[in-house]
């Protein structure tokens, strides 16, 4: 028999052992893949599967999660014009690697120049506002060049290039947008305004399925920006042309005003939620209310909440909280230009504690939450949250304001005008130049154990606070996952405090909510749309709301 020398056995026994290790580590990660419900690396959720899949191109390219946002959000200029585009403004949420979150305000401002008798314009029911006197200065194009600067790692062209092809070349017109078209009010408020020059055939009717929608103007100054960059829009040629197709139309906006914008940086605000750190926009954002629902909500809501005799009185608290917030929505205003500390209050333990021993078992007519009248409700806008590889989280929150801002059209640069100063409706009893309008706009990021992050954002206007808070409240407290708490039917409490329910939802909980005195009310534009990303431990789900026919895309 053979006998082996000991470095011989040694070898071999080592040899073995690596082997058994590398079976092990395999195993490991291949239990890790299929534990994780989506993507290992980065993820992009936004408003269409297109718009998620040039974001997600952008990360795969090596670009940032900055670069895969901006990418998507011009893409969603073109998909779902109604919501938001160049001609608008946004505001965004970003944590970096180290964890250090801050908030990029690129929202419109007051022209220097405006009509001083502009609120009594108001719509005294509920409409959309057109006209040139609502146009806001767009800052969208100037919040991209400074996010670019400080995050991006592609060119700035290339970011531009996928939606400059689907502009030139066209596109089906998508459901979505078709679907708003086919609707009387929308029709008619295109059909008899500049738009129709981008949404009509030659007969001047809308277009309609089956049809290709291009935008060759917009993608000609599109391709500019990108080649020449934004001063082109600010102060060049492109700004020129604006300014001079929408002075036809009697706006008071002028290059002095788009030479003159400027984006606000500044330190997200941090509220805690027990063992959730959450990270909000501060004023002029919607930020500050979605805090004061969720904390009042902390320890009123777990899993348990969810059983057949609790469940009643869980909303019963929501809608409680709820009608609270609506009352606190006129202390939203621009800090630079108001009381700065106007809305601190909200995320101070003090008030919230004192508004929480006010929620009993029974509701209340509208002045026991606030001697205010709220202002009316709206709709519009979108968003889009990125995730990559580096851990960079981008909650971005886009809009021109209602459904094709203020039907104002630039027919030489191709870009739809927003109506952002109708925000001040309701909410302010004068404008300043310069102001920003407050908004229900509430990019956020939060987190939990090291490493798991929950980027997410809505769109709906009135109702982004309602299906944000709802969306986080499912997820951190009542343990749904992702696509189940985003996809749940939501609970409204309009501006009249009458208490309105998505189709769907749990009609034991309406009738017992009406049992306790809730004017159940018949809100017919369910239109809040929620996207996320999430990390938890190793693993990123991204879900895009399916109410707005939306899907995220990863690797």
């Amino acid at each position: 028999m053979a006998r082996y020398r000991p470095w011989v056995v040694l070898c071999c026994t080592f040899t073995g052992l690596l082997c058994l290790a590398a079976v092990v580590c395999l195993c490991v990660f291949s239990l890790r893949d299929k534990g994780c419900a989506s993507y290992r690396r980065a993820a992009v959720s936004a408003d269409s599967r297109i718009c998620s899949e040039i974001g997600k191109n952008m990360l795969q390219q090596g670009g940032s999660a900055v670069d895969g946002a901006i990418a998507a959000l011009l893409c969603t200029s073109v998909v779902n014009p109604q919501s938001m585009g160049i001609g608008g403004g946004s505001i965004v949420t970003i944590r970096d690697r180290a964890g250090k979150v801050r908030v990029y305000n690129f929202r419109e401002t007051v022209p220097r120049s405006y009509k001083t008798n502009l609120l009594e314009d108001c719509p005294k029911t509920f409409s959309l506002s057109s006209g040139s006197q609502w146009i806001g200065v767009p800052g969208e194009l100037r919040g991209y060049e400074v996010l670019h600067k400080e995050y991006g790692r592609l060119p700035w062209n290339k970011l531009f290039e996928p939606t400059v092809k689907l502009a030139r070349e066209g596109i089906p017109l998508p459901t979505y947008l078709g679907h708003f078209l086919a609707s009387p009010l929308v029709r008619s408020r295109v059909e008899n305004t500049s738009l129709c020059d981008l949404f009509c055939n030659k007969n001047r009717t809308v277009l309609k399925k089956g049809d290709i929608l291009k935008y060759p103007q917009l993608a000609e100054t599109m391709e500019a920006v990108g080649r020449l960059g934004a001063e082109d829009f600010y102060s060049g040629k492109i700004g020129r042309d604006l300014i001079e197709d929408i002075k036809a139309t009697g706006a008071t906006l002028t290059l002095d005003d788009l030479k003159g914008y400027k984006v606000r940086v500044e330190d997200a605000l941090q509220v805690s939620l027990g063992d959730t750190l959450m990270h909000i926009a501060p004023p002029p954002a919607g930020g500050p209310l979605l805090a004061f629902i969720l904390q009042l909500m902390r320890g009123f809501a777990s899993p348990r909440s969810l059983d057949t005799d609790q469940k009643i009185q869980l909303y019963h608290r929501y809608v409680e909280a709820a009608k609270f917030a609506n009352g606190q929505r006129r202390n939203i205003r621009d800090p630079h230009f108001n009381n700065e500390k106007s809305a601190a209050h909200l995320t101070e333990s003090g008030f919230i504690n004192h508004v929480r021993a006010l929620i009993t078992n029974q509701t209340h007519d509208s002045t026991f939450y606030s001697n205010v009248t709220p202002p009316s409700d709206h709709f519009g806008t979108t968003h889009v949250s990125v995730l990559d590889e580096n851990g960079l989280a981008v909650s971005a929150t886009s809009t021109i304001n209602q459904l094709f801002g203020g039907a104002v059209y630039s027919p030489r640069t191709g870009i739809i005008l927003n109506n952002e100063l109708a925000d001040f409706c309701g909410r302010a009893d004068s404008v300043k130049p310069g102001e920003q309008p407050p908004s229900s706009m509430t990019p956020v990021v939060l987190e939990s154990a090291p490493g798991d992050l929950l980027v997410i954002g809505g769109s709906g206007g009135s109702m982004i606070t309602s299906a944000v808070a709802l969306s986080i409240m499912n997820r951190v407290w009542l343990k749904m996952s992702l696509k189940e708490a985003i996809a749940a039917p939501i609970v409204f409490v309009d501006s009249r405090g009458n208490v309105n329910f998505e189709p769907g939802f749990d009609k034991s909980v309406i009738e017992g909510l009406r049992a306790l005195g809730h004017k159940v009310g018949n809100w017919k534009y369910f239109l809040n749309v929620v996207n996320a990303v999430e990390t938890e431990r190793g693993c990123i789900s991204a879900f895009s709301d399916t109410r707005k026919m939306g899907e995220a895309a990863g690797y």
